[in-house]
């Protein structure tokens, strides 16, 4: 899923966008032959396309944990709506004057890839989107299934609702 084209600033400003890995169309037709059980390149993460293999996108659940200096919580509040106003895939968003954490949803590759874009989200966007002047603290990257056992299982984050930016 790509957010902007790749080096063209975001909305007034000469800082180059974030981008992200672009998920490929064979995701969704991928996951469906996956679970019918049948033994296919899509099982082992590649697609032959002729011209050779190449990894397919998975989805990968995103919590990013910043912190630093106390700030006004109307400027944490306006800063996180905005980042969630320019980038709408932004699940949900929890902040203190201290610190703040946001959970999305991102469709890549690998784990790598995932990491990657979550660590220069905030470094990015602080700027456009007048962030507080805080750290990455904390990050979290794991799979669907993964995410989907640990609530199951009753001890994983809690889902992501109610979607938005909510204080502690």
């Amino acid at each position: 899923m790509r957010r902007a084209r790749p080096g063209a600033p975001p909305r007034g400003t000469a800082e180059r966008a974030l981008t992200s890995v672009e998920a490929g169309a064979d995701f969704d037709a991928a996951r469906d032959r996956a679970t019918e059980g049948r033994s296919t390149a899509a099982e082992t993460g590649t697609r032959d396309t002729g011209t050779g293999e190449r990894p397919l996108s998975k989805l990968w659940h995103v919590t990013l944990s910043v912190s630093g200096v106390e700030s006004p919580l109307k400027e944490v509040r306006r800063g996180l709506e905005q980042l969630a106003h320019d980038h709408p895939f932004l699940l949900t968003s929890r902040y203190a004057n201290d610190h703040a954490e946001i959970r999305y949803w991102e469709e890549v590759r690998d784990l790598h890839d995932a990491a990657a874009v979550a660590l220069r989200l905030w470094g990015e966007h602080r700027q456009t989107a007048k962030l507080p002047p805080w750290e990455i603290v904390g990050l979290e990257v794991i799979d669907r299934e993964t995410y989907h056992q640990r609530i199951a299982e009753g001890y994983g984050p809690p889902p992501a609702a109610p979607v938005g930016v909510h204080p502690y």
